[in-house]
């Protein structure tokens, strides 16, 4: 799904390393590999923005109630369309023209939306598996707090996106492709040899280590509240049944039931409903194709810039948003 070209950082003869557009050579490119590239992202755009517009025109419609999990779908969709335009449509231009058309402040200005929509949309969605942790395994808190709970869980994402995007600002510039040849491009600048490797090892874990490991947190805790929740559903059942049985006699093992904390007809605040068991496998599908998407991506970066015997044009590959 994301198909990030390369961003291969050579010295030059003053000892700063920069970094290109596109895995192509520094005088030229494959055209054939360009117009693949062109295509497939031309894909992803339509795709992208026509699918993520559909929902964001669907959930904001006036007038409509929209639960908690509505809103986080909208922010979500809304940050899955600024990857769309902020990363793939500047990326698209980019490998049409093959050099950056613009000046510097624009460069620094594509860079910094690029990232920023990237950290955006995966902030977002573990905002969203925080939220569904919170509504499973503490249904009170957010019961008695729906809105406040909730949009500091929305605003989060956007206010660390916007933090954390901000080296693009200083790491990226137009900038000569060799120098005295007067070919500008956009590119990244390390003053120190250890500089690619540090920036990639920061984005992995920033952006997919981290929070694939409190996605995965909130995930096991969830699964371990629903199988706890339908065993001591089963339990109440076979209370009641009980009950049942005695016709106006109480149960002996209803006020014992009643001490171990087991749901009753009159009172089921504890037990999870089935709209949030299906709103759980809906985020959790959301967030393996998100594993599945960044992983491969990640683990080539990582190889690229850790592994002495990498790819020589992969050796100190810089990321660059898309």
């Amino acid at each position: 799904m994301d198909l990030e070209p390369s961003w291969t950082a050579i010295p030059n003869p003053g000892g700063t390393l920069f970094a290109p557009n596109a895995t192509t050579p520094w005088l030229g490119r494959d055209e054939e590999l360009a117009k693949v590239e062109i295509g497939i992202l031309a894909t992803v755009l339509v795709l992208a923005t026509g699918s993520n517009l559909a929902v964001l025109l669907t959930l904001g419609q006036p007038g409509r109630k929209r639960s908690r999990m509505h809103l986080f779908v909208l922010h979500l969709a809304l940050t899955d369309l600024g990857v769309a335009l902020f990363q793939v449509l500047p990326q698209l231009l980019w490998d049409i023209t093959y050099r950056f058309q613009g000046p510097d402040l624009l460069c620094r200005a594509v860079k910094y939306l690029q990232v920023l929509s990237m950290f955006a949309s995966t902030y977002m969605l573990l905002a969203m598996t925080v939220d569904r942790y919170l509504a499973v395994c503490h249904p009170l808190r957010s019961l008695q707090q729906p809105s406040q709970s909730t949009y500091p869980l929305i605003a989060a994402p956007w206010l660390l996106a916007a933090i954390l995007s901000l080296p693009q600002v200083f790491i990226f510039s137009l900038r000569e492709v060799i120098q005295g040849t007067g070919v500008l491009d956009c590119w990244a600048d390390f003053r120190f040899s250890w500089g690619p490797r540090a920036y990639i090892t920061w984005t992995t874990l920033a952006i997919f280590v981290l929070p694939v490991a409190i996605l995965t947190a909130c995930y096991s805790l969830i699964c371990h509240e629903i199988c706890k929740n339908l065993k001591v559903k089963t339990q109440a059942g076979r209370v009641e049944a009980g009950g049942w049985r005695t016709w106006d006699k109480p149960s002996p093992s209803a006020p014992a039931a009643a001490k171990r904390g087991l749901p009753s007809r009159v009172s089921s605040i504890s037990t999870i409903s089935r709209a949030k068991i299906r709103t759980v496998k809906m985020t959790f599908i959301i967030v393996l194709a998100y594993i599945a998407c960044w992983a491969p991506f990640f683990s080539v970066q990582m190889w690229s810039v850790w592994d002495e015997d990498a790819p020589d044009e992969g050796k100190y590959v810089v990321y660059s948003g898309w």
